[in-house]
């Protein structure tokens, strides 16, 4: 109850300050800044703001690769994951208050699993994640972003939406540790206390789920 009201919590202040501040910053050109960010028509935007952009279209593919090996829910986690492409973590929040701790892993894996569970997929998306990360640090231009969080609404909304994402990780890295037989408070401070990276880098390196039935163990303390 304490964790569906912790994060039914941070969902509905995230929405009403998403509506409260939209008061207070402009929507003009932010449809046209979308879709010029969407086709790689980046003449006049910052460096920045595009590469939060892209980044947040990667980032529901490291989520994915946890929530989506949850089995034992009332609810589906793939509609809150498909949802999280477009508005981040106005979907995943939901899921994270509504589901349960779910820690076994039942065997079969559907060419989706296979795909999110691939150490390839997981060094790819993440050396993208990086390396926009370091074009955007280098190239962009702060005092206009500065700037542009103060007034768009657009980028303001997504710089926070990032933010969430990056510290949000660990409401599910301790289910997914477990089910994979490396729950351990050391390895999960590791990861934790690195926002972004240390998420990451655990999915890159974490171990793999044999198509078998698996026994969970029980979470180290």
């Amino acid at each position: 109850m304490i964790r569906k009201l912790f994060f039914g919590s941070i969902w509905l202040a995230l929405v009403a300050y998403a509506i409260a501040s939209s008061f207070f910053r402009t929507q003009q050109g932010v449809l046209d800044l979308i879709i010029n960010l969407s086709i790689g028509n980046w003449e006049g935007i910052n460096p920045i703001i595009i590469a939060i952009f892209y980044i947040m279209g990667i980032f529901p593919l490291v989520y994915g690769a946890l929530i989506l090996f949850d089995r034992q829910q009332n609810i589906s986690p793939y509609a809150f994951f498909a949802v999280s492409f477009g508005v981040g973590a106005f979907a995943l929040l939901p899921y994270f208050a509504l589901r349960q701790p779910d820690t076994t892993w039942d065997g079969q894996k559907n060419w989706l699993l296979k795909i999110l569970d691939s150490r390839l997929m997981a060094i790819i998306s993440s050396t993208t994640i990086v390396g926009l990360l370091t074009w955007g640090l280098i190239q962009g231009d702060w005092t206009d972003f500065a700037t542009q969080w103060q007034t768009n609404q657009f980028v303001h909304v997504m710089s926070l939406d990032f933010c969430l994402l990056c510290v949000l990780f660990p409401a599910i890295l301790r289910d997914d540790l477990q089910r994979r037989g490396a729950a351990s408070d050391k390895w999960f401070w590791l990861v934790a206390l690195v926002p972004l990276f240390g998420g990451l880098a655990y999915w890159c390196v974490r171990p793999q789920l044999p198509e078998t039935t698996v026994t969970a163990q029980s979470i180290n303390s």
